[in-house]
Protein backbone atom coordinates (compact mmCIF):
# COMPACT_ATOMS: atom_id res chain seq x y z
CA UNK A 1 0.00 0.00 0.00
CA UNK A 2 1.01 3.43 -0.79
CA UNK A 3 2.80 5.33 2.00
CA UNK A 4 2.33 9.37 2.18
CA UNK A 5 4.35 11.82 4.46
CA UNK A 6 2.53 12.50 7.13
CA UNK A 7 3.05 16.59 7.39
CA UNK A 8 5.45 18.01 9.41
CA UNK A 9 5.45 14.85 11.91
CA UNK A 10 7.76 12.90 9.27
CA UNK A 11 5.87 10.20 9.50
CA UNK A 12 5.16 7.55 5.93
CA UNK A 13 1.78 6.93 6.77
CA UNK A 14 0.15 4.51 4.88
CA UNK A 15 -2.92 5.85 2.63
CA UNK A 16 -5.43 4.26 5.09
CA UNK A 17 -5.60 4.97 9.06
CA UNK A 18 -7.48 2.28 10.74
CA UNK A 19 -10.34 4.06 12.46
CA UNK A 20 -11.14 3.42 15.75
CA UNK A 21 -14.78 4.02 15.73
CA UNK A 22 -14.79 0.60 14.00
CA UNK A 23 -13.99 -1.14 17.25
CA UNK A 24 -16.65 0.64 19.47
CA UNK A 25 -19.33 -2.04 20.07
CA UNK A 26 -17.40 -5.36 18.79
CA UNK A 27 -16.23 -8.47 20.65
CA UNK A 28 -12.64 -8.57 21.27
CA UNK A 29 -12.24 -11.52 18.86
CA UNK A 30 -14.19 -9.20 16.34
CA UNK A 31 -11.44 -6.42 17.20
CA UNK A 32 -8.38 -8.98 16.62
CA UNK A 33 -9.17 -10.26 13.63
CA UNK A 34 -9.55 -6.38 12.06
CA UNK A 35 -6.20 -5.32 13.52
CA UNK A 36 -4.60 -8.40 12.06
CA UNK A 37 -6.20 -7.61 8.63
CA UNK A 38 -5.15 -3.70 8.90
CA UNK A 39 -1.42 -5.31 9.64
CA UNK A 40 -1.46 -7.39 6.76
CA UNK A 41 -2.23 -4.72 4.13
CA UNK A 42 0.78 -3.37 6.37
CA UNK A 43 -1.29 -0.01 8.19
CA UNK A 44 1.53 1.81 10.70
CA UNK A 45 -1.51 4.55 11.84
CA UNK A 46 -3.73 4.29 14.24
CA UNK A 47 -6.84 6.66 15.00
CA UNK A 48 -8.70 6.63 18.17
CA UNK A 49 -10.93 8.35 20.64
CA UNK A 50 -13.01 7.97 23.77
CA UNK A 51 -15.98 8.68 22.39
CA UNK A 52 -16.18 5.44 20.01
CA UNK A 53 -16.83 2.70 22.91
CA UNK A 54 -14.64 0.53 23.70
CA UNK A 55 -12.31 1.01 21.01
CA UNK A 56 -9.55 1.72 23.71
CA UNK A 57 -9.66 -1.50 25.28
CA UNK A 58 -10.35 -3.22 22.30
CA UNK A 59 -6.93 -1.94 21.12
CA UNK A 60 -4.79 -2.18 24.63
CA UNK A 61 -3.39 -5.72 23.84
CA UNK A 62 -1.97 -4.63 20.37
CA UNK A 63 -0.40 -1.89 21.96
CA UNK A 64 1.68 -3.70 23.77
CA UNK A 65 2.92 -5.57 21.65
CA UNK A 66 2.98 -3.20 18.01
CA UNK A 67 3.26 0.06 19.52
CA UNK A 68 7.12 0.83 18.34
CA UNK A 69 6.24 0.14 14.82
CA UNK A 70 2.48 2.17 14.99
CA UNK A 71 2.08 6.28 15.26
CA UNK A 72 -0.82 6.18 17.21
CA UNK A 73 -3.77 9.37 17.41
CA UNK A 74 -6.48 9.94 19.87
CA UNK A 75 -8.87 12.80 20.65
CA UNK A 76 -10.87 14.42 23.32
CA UNK A 77 -14.38 15.98 23.04
CA UNK A 78 -13.41 17.88 25.85
CA UNK A 79 -13.47 21.76 25.73
CA UNK A 80 -11.81 22.91 29.61
CA UNK A 81 -7.91 22.30 30.20
CA UNK A 82 -8.42 20.31 33.27
CA UNK A 83 -11.61 17.77 31.43
CA UNK A 84 -9.44 17.52 28.74
CA UNK A 85 -5.76 16.84 30.53
CA UNK A 86 -8.67 14.38 32.57
CA UNK A 87 -9.21 12.50 29.46
CA UNK A 88 -6.25 12.61 27.91
CA UNK A 89 -4.76 10.81 30.81
CA UNK A 90 -7.65 8.06 31.11
CA UNK A 91 -7.23 6.87 27.25
CA UNK A 92 -3.24 6.83 28.09
CA UNK A 93 -4.35 4.53 30.86
CA UNK A 94 -6.62 2.36 29.04
CA UNK A 95 -4.66 2.05 25.90
CA UNK A 96 -1.78 0.62 28.05
CA UNK A 97 0.32 3.76 26.64
CA UNK A 98 2.79 6.35 28.07
CA UNK A 99 2.23 8.67 25.13
CA UNK A 100 0.43 9.53 21.89
CA UNK A 101 2.15 10.61 18.39
CA UNK A 102 -0.61 12.89 17.88
CA UNK A 103 -3.46 14.04 19.99
CA UNK A 104 -6.65 16.00 18.61
CA UNK A 105 -9.09 18.60 20.12
CA UNK A 106 -12.06 16.12 18.70
CA UNK A 107 -15.48 17.40 16.80
CA UNK A 108 -14.97 20.76 16.07
CA UNK A 109 -17.76 21.59 13.77
CA UNK A 110 -18.60 25.71 14.28
CA UNK A 111 -16.61 28.50 15.57
CA UNK A 112 -18.16 28.23 19.18
CA UNK A 113 -16.50 24.79 19.43
CA UNK A 114 -13.35 26.56 18.38
CA UNK A 115 -13.43 29.23 20.34
CA UNK A 116 -14.24 27.01 23.62
CA UNK A 117 -11.65 25.23 23.05
CA UNK A 118 -8.53 27.56 22.02
CA UNK A 119 -9.71 30.31 24.56
CA UNK A 120 -7.86 30.61 28.26
CA UNK A 121 -8.49 27.30 30.00
CA UNK A 122 -9.34 25.51 27.17
CA UNK A 123 -8.40 21.84 25.74
CA UNK A 124 -5.39 23.32 23.55
CA UNK A 125 -3.87 24.40 26.63
CA UNK A 126 -3.72 20.91 28.25
CA UNK A 127 -2.62 19.69 24.93
CA UNK A 128 -0.09 22.11 24.62
CA UNK A 129 1.33 21.36 28.33
CA UNK A 130 0.89 16.91 27.10
CA UNK A 131 3.30 18.31 24.60
CA UNK A 132 5.90 19.70 26.93
CA UNK A 133 5.73 16.97 29.50
CA UNK A 134 6.41 14.59 26.00
CA UNK A 135 3.02 12.67 26.67
CA UNK A 136 2.06 13.71 22.95
CA UNK A 137 4.51 14.32 19.88
CA UNK A 138 1.86 16.45 17.67
CA UNK A 139 -1.54 18.32 18.15
CA UNK A 140 -4.39 17.99 15.59
CA UNK A 141 -7.91 19.01 15.16
CA UNK A 142 -10.34 17.08 13.77
CA UNK A 143 -14.34 17.64 13.15
CA UNK A 144 -17.54 17.13 10.86
CA UNK A 145 -19.83 18.76 8.93
CA UNK A 146 -20.34 21.75 6.34
CA UNK A 147 -18.47 24.60 8.11
CA UNK A 148 -15.41 22.49 8.91
CA UNK A 149 -12.97 23.56 6.06
CA UNK A 150 -13.82 26.91 6.97
CA UNK A 151 -13.50 26.13 10.73
CA UNK A 152 -10.33 24.77 10.56
CA UNK A 153 -9.04 27.60 8.14
CA UNK A 154 -9.61 29.70 10.91
CA UNK A 155 -8.38 27.46 13.34
CA UNK A 156 -5.02 27.29 11.73
CA UNK A 157 -4.65 31.04 11.99
CA UNK A 158 -5.06 30.70 15.76
CA UNK A 159 -2.36 27.85 16.45
CA UNK A 160 -0.27 26.14 14.28
CA UNK A 161 -1.70 22.60 14.35
CA UNK A 162 0.19 19.76 13.08
CA UNK A 163 -2.80 18.15 11.73
CA UNK A 164 -6.41 18.34 10.37
CA UNK A 165 -9.07 15.97 9.76
CA UNK A 166 -12.38 16.56 7.96
CA UNK A 167 -14.91 14.61 5.36
CA UNK A 168 -14.41 14.72 1.44
CA UNK A 169 -15.93 12.78 -0.92
CA UNK A 170 -17.61 13.52 -4.51
CA UNK A 171 -21.00 13.29 -3.18
CA UNK A 172 -19.97 16.71 -1.01
CA UNK A 173 -18.05 18.00 -3.21
CA UNK A 174 -20.96 18.51 -5.79
CA UNK A 175 -21.92 21.29 -3.13
CA UNK A 176 -19.40 24.35 -4.98
CA UNK A 177 -19.23 26.05 -1.55
CA UNK A 178 -17.68 23.08 0.49
CA UNK A 179 -15.54 22.41 -2.30
CA UNK A 180 -13.97 25.19 -2.73
CA UNK A 181 -13.32 25.81 1.41
CA UNK A 182 -12.04 22.22 1.41
CA UNK A 183 -9.76 23.38 -1.36
CA UNK A 184 -8.81 26.07 0.27
CA UNK A 185 -7.72 24.63 3.07
CA UNK A 186 -5.60 22.02 1.23
CA UNK A 187 -3.58 24.93 -0.02
CA UNK A 188 -2.76 26.58 3.32
CA UNK A 189 -2.28 22.59 4.70
CA UNK A 190 0.50 21.96 1.86
CA UNK A 191 2.15 25.64 2.15
CA UNK A 192 2.39 24.73 5.79
CA UNK A 193 3.10 21.52 5.77
CA UNK A 194 0.12 20.35 8.13
CA UNK A 195 -1.10 16.86 7.45
CA UNK A 196 -4.39 16.03 6.42
CA UNK A 197 -6.32 12.95 7.28
CA UNK A 198 -9.58 12.49 5.33
CA UNK A 199 -12.71 10.65 6.62
CA UNK A 200 -16.24 9.85 5.37
CA UNK A 201 -14.22 8.65 1.74
CA UNK A 202 -17.27 6.12 1.30
CA UNK A 203 -20.11 8.23 2.11
CA UNK A 204 -23.22 7.77 -0.39
CA UNK A 205 -25.61 9.91 2.44
CA UNK A 206 -27.56 10.07 4.80
CA UNK A 207 -29.65 6.56 5.97
CA UNK A 208 -33.45 8.18 5.65
CA UNK A 209 -35.61 5.59 6.71
CA UNK A 210 -33.27 2.53 5.00
CA UNK A 211 -32.61 -0.14 7.99
CA UNK A 212 -28.95 0.29 9.18
CA UNK A 213 -26.98 -2.33 7.84
CA UNK A 214 -23.74 -0.84 8.85
CA UNK A 215 -22.58 0.80 12.41
CA UNK A 216 -22.40 4.02 10.20
CA UNK A 217 -24.34 6.73 11.13
CA UNK A 218 -24.55 7.57 7.08
CA UNK A 219 -25.23 4.96 4.77
CA UNK A 220 -21.34 4.19 3.07
CA UNK A 221 -20.90 2.71 -0.67
CA UNK A 222 -20.41 -0.90 0.12
CA UNK A 223 -19.12 -2.72 -2.87
CA UNK A 224 -15.55 -2.92 -4.29
CA UNK A 225 -15.89 -0.89 -6.91
CA UNK A 226 -17.96 1.73 -5.56
CA UNK A 227 -15.73 1.87 -2.60
CA UNK A 228 -12.77 1.88 -4.72
CA UNK A 229 -14.21 5.41 -6.75
CA UNK A 230 -14.41 7.00 -3.88
CA UNK A 231 -11.06 6.14 -2.18
CA UNK A 232 -9.31 6.73 -5.79
CA UNK A 233 -11.34 10.71 -5.54
CA UNK A 234 -10.16 11.45 -2.17
CA UNK A 235 -7.03 10.08 -2.57
CA UNK A 236 -6.10 12.09 -5.88
CA UNK A 237 -6.22 15.21 -3.88
CA UNK A 238 -3.52 16.74 -2.34
CA UNK A 239 -3.76 15.01 1.15
CA UNK A 240 -2.07 12.51 3.72
CA UNK A 241 -4.27 9.66 4.34
CA UNK A 242 -7.86 8.38 4.40
CA UNK A 243 -9.44 7.06 7.76
CA UNK A 244 -11.18 3.43 7.14
CA UNK A 245 -15.27 3.46 8.05
CA UNK A 246 -16.74 2.82 11.38
CA UNK A 247 -17.49 -0.67 10.41
CA UNK A 248 -15.38 -3.68 10.40
CA UNK A 249 -17.43 -5.71 7.75
CA UNK A 250 -15.95 -2.53 5.16
CA UNK A 251 -12.43 -2.84 6.59
CA UNK A 252 -11.32 -5.14 3.77
CA UNK A 253 -13.06 -3.85 0.91
CA UNK A 254 -11.41 -0.60 2.23
CA UNK A 255 -8.04 -1.69 2.55
CA UNK A 256 -8.17 -3.35 -0.78
CA UNK A 257 -9.28 -0.13 -2.12
CA UNK A 258 -6.40 1.67 -0.73
CA UNK A 259 -4.21 -1.11 -2.02
CA UNK A 260 -5.46 -0.83 -5.67
CA UNK A 261 -5.46 2.91 -5.64
CA UNK A 262 -4.98 4.48 -9.26
CA UNK A 263 -5.11 8.50 -9.29
CA UNK A 264 -8.16 10.28 -11.23
CA UNK A 265 -7.51 12.45 -14.00
CA UNK A 266 -9.14 15.93 -13.62
CA UNK A 267 -11.63 14.76 -16.23
CA UNK A 268 -12.67 11.94 -14.21
CA UNK A 269 -12.82 13.54 -10.66
CA UNK A 270 -14.81 16.17 -12.74
CA UNK A 271 -17.52 13.14 -13.56
CA UNK A 272 -17.65 11.60 -10.50
CA UNK A 273 -18.56 15.08 -8.99
CA UNK A 274 -21.45 15.30 -11.76
CA UNK A 275 -22.43 11.28 -10.41
CA UNK A 276 -22.46 12.78 -7.13
CA UNK A 277 -24.92 15.84 -7.47
CA UNK A 278 -27.66 13.29 -7.69
CA UNK A 279 -27.07 11.99 -4.56
CA UNK A 280 -27.90 14.13 -1.07
CA UNK A 281 -24.64 14.85 0.39
CA UNK A 282 -24.52 13.85 4.26
CA UNK A 283 -23.74 17.49 4.99
CA UNK A 284 -25.90 20.41 3.29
Amino acid sequence: MEKRRFGRTGHESTVAIFGGAGLGTVSQDTADAAMQTALEYGVNHIDVAPSYGEAELRLRPWMSRYRERLFVGCKTTERTQAAARAEMQQSLQRLNMDYFDLYQIHAVTNMQDLDDATGSGGALDAIIAARAEGLTRYIGITGHGVESPTVFIEALRRFDFDSVLFPINYVQYANPDYRSAAQELLRICEERDVATMIIKTITKGHWGTRDHRYHTWYEPFDTLAEIQKGVNFALSQNVSALCTAGDTRLLPLFLQACKNYQPLTLDEQEALIKEGASLEPLFA
